[in-house]
């Protein structure tokens, strides 16, 4: 399970990237790299982490189901993730 902190730091940066998500495009079209440089940090699409929408889990992610791969186990042999099902051969 993930810091607590390190959860509302990702979710704080994804709000700011959502926020500036217009004016970055602009900035980005006119060729404004000075003002991309006067644009918070955290604004940047890049600095933010997938995480798991569960845990937090920062590594293992599947980005297609959007949680960890050992969340993903879970709720896959429990049946709640629809048309999963495990391997056998």
């Amino acid at each position: 399970m993930a810091k607590e902190s390190m959860k509302a730091r990702d979710r704080k940066r994804e709000i700011l990237i959502a926020k500036y998500a217009e004016k970055r495009a602009r900035l980005k079209a006119a060729g404004d790299y000075e003002g991309l440089q006067k644009l918070p940090r955290n604004a940047s699409p890049v600095r933010k982490h997938n995480r798991c929408k569960i845990t937090g889990r920062p590594k293992g992610y599947m980005r297609q189901f959007g949680v960890s791969r050992i969340t993903f186990r879970e709720l896959a042999s429990a049946g709640l993730i629809p048309g999963v099902k495990k391997a056998s051969w």
